[in-house]
């Protein structure tokens, strides 16, 4: 086991700082269209209905552009892992054909959006590839490489890459693109305003009232009222179809080296073994480059984050030899039952709420594409896109059913086991300074966390959002509800929903 010394910090959010906050909104406001998430998923569609000619604002629970987006990998690519030939087969070759299309064209999006803009993001064209170093994954990959040229993209099944280790095989597809997601954000976010869109930080909505038209309230109590909400807050905060059914939150960890410029392996690189592997480089100080090594995916907590770092650094040490690692953070992201992201109108009575979530680990193409389309759907436009990624969609509910019944399965023994009688005990006296830990106190359970100068802190130990007990991930000081991802700092405050609501102070 080796030890590391790095700061617990995203390098996107270190590199690219953000001056004072949008100020929150004085009072109640009035536009054609509320986006919920200043992530990458809500400036995207901010900016483009912006672009149409709506009326805008872009309400942000923290500061816009900080959440899942500033903690990504920022890989900018249509080839997502092993999604094509699992498409053909579940829902036919044209519909892989609509997934290759859109993402490829969200793609072009974003590199004419830098263009115009002339946005300094450190955008660099590359190739991206999905390996296995197993020779029986191989079928798998030349599989993958026949369905994905199937569906448009220029893909080829090869047997070298720039890597400093052997492959059994890879799929390759030229002329993707990878970026400093946050610079091209903030640079996004500074021509939505000047497009007259309305930008508010450190403004949680609490409240949705559907209807015609349809309001918000916000923590402070503020009202916004608007014709059409768009839901971009990754994990939907308001979900009136159940979609929480239908997505699996996972953590994945991340560490960050600078390197010599000659081991750079030209490219972006992921293998669905080993709990996933991700490999990417990105400029850095002195002609070198810094590598991006990420994986270890999980539950939220489900599992020891710091051993998962440890094993995650490890391996990349193994493979690219010593590495002083300058940064580490981690990421959430939320799998749909059927791979695809679930972008478009929710099933509610009047019609005018939207959702943009579900995006399975590639999030930034997959949000470019929700911008355009849920433009498109606000502005009464067809899109040939829709019906692949429609919410409200039922025809895949048999071919989802094993994923659908795998999560639920999760999610109800956390439900039931979480009510049983257990055996936690009501002393705090093993709790290490840094650690935590959920204790029964009067019958209660509480989240009791020790900080590093021995002082407890307690709060309520059910999520907010649907009850489950929370754990403690002592990598990242927070607790995190294993059914749905909701993620909490040590004083109950919400880090990360589908909460939105705090834990409740304890008095110890």
């Amino acid at each position: 086991m080796n030890t590391f010394a790095a700061e617990q910090r995203s390098y996107w959010i270190a590199t690219a700082p953000q001056g004072e906050p949008y100020p929150a909104p004085d009072g109640d406001i009035t536009v054609d269209v509320a986006v919920i998430g200043a992530g990458i998923a809500g400036l995207s569609t901010a900016w483009e209905l912006a672009r149409s000619g709506r009326g805008v604002a872009l309400l942000e629970a923290g500061r816009i552009a900080c959440g899942v987006t500033g903690h990504t990998t920022a890989k900018l690519s249509a080839l997502h892992t092993l999604v094509y030939e699992r498409l053909r087969r579940t829902r036919g070759a044209e519909a892989a054909r609509l997934y290759a299309d859109s993402q490829t064209r969200a793609l072009e999006r974003a590199a004419a959006i830098v263009d115009e803009l002339g946005i300094d993001c450190d955008w660099e064209e590359t190739a991206a590839y999905t390996y296995v170093e197993d020779p029986a994954r191989t079928p798998e990959l030349r599989a993958e490489a026949e369905a994905a040229r199937e569906a448009g993209l220029a893909a080829d099944y090869v047997t070298g890459t720039g890597l400093p280790f052997d492959v059994a095989g890879a799929v390759r597809v030229t002329g993707q693109a990878q970026f400093h997601p946050r610079k091209y954000l903030l640079a996004l976010a500074d021509d939505l305003l000047r497009q007259g869109a309305r930008i508010y930080e450190n403004t949680r909505v609490v409240g949705l009232k559907e209807g015609e038209p349809c309001r918000l309230t916000t923590e402070s109590g503020a009202t916004v009222t608007a014709r059409d909400v768009v839901v971009a807050t990754h994990y939907p905060i308001f979900d009136r179809a159940l979609l929480f059914t239908r997505l699996s939150p996972r953590r994945e960890l991340v560490w960050a080296a600078p390197v010599p410029a000659d081991l750079d392996p030209q490219g972006m690189f992921i293998t669905p073994e080993q709990g996933t592997r991700s490999v990417r480089t990105a400029p850095y100080e002195d002609g070198r480059r810094l590598l991006i090594v990420t994986g270890e995916h999980f539950g939220p907590g489900t599992a020891d984050a710091e051993a998962r770092f440890e094993r995650l650094a490890d391996w990349a040490v193994e493979r690219f030899g010593k590495l002083d690692f300058a940064y580490r953070w981690a990421t959430q992201d939320n799998d749909s039952t059927d791979s695809v992201p679930l972008v478009g109108p929710l099933p509610t009575p009047g019609r005018h709420t939207y959702v943009a979530t579900g995006f399975g680990g590639w999030g930034l193409s997959s949000s470019i594409m929700a911008g355009r389309l849920l433009t498109d759907l606000i502005n009464g436009r067809d899109s040939e896109w829709s019906g692949l990624y429609d919410p409200r969609r039922l025809g895949t509910v048999v071919r989802e059913a094993p994923a659908f019944l795998k999560h639920q399965a999760h999610v109800a023994r956390h439900f039931v086991g979480d009510r049983l009688p257990t055996g936690w005990g009501a002393s705090t006296d093993g709790i290490a300074p840094g650690d935590g830990a959920v204790v029964l106190v009067g019958g209660h359970h509480w989240a009791v966390h020790r900080d590093d100068e021995g002082e407890l802190h307690a709060v309520a130990a059910r999520c907010t959002h649907l009850g489950c007990l929370v754990a403690f991930n002592r990598a990242e000081r927070t607790w995190e509800c294993p059914c749905h991802g909701s993620r909490f700092d040590p004083e109950g405050n919400v880090v990360q929903g589908p909460a939105i609501r705090p834990l409740e102070h304890r008095d110890l």
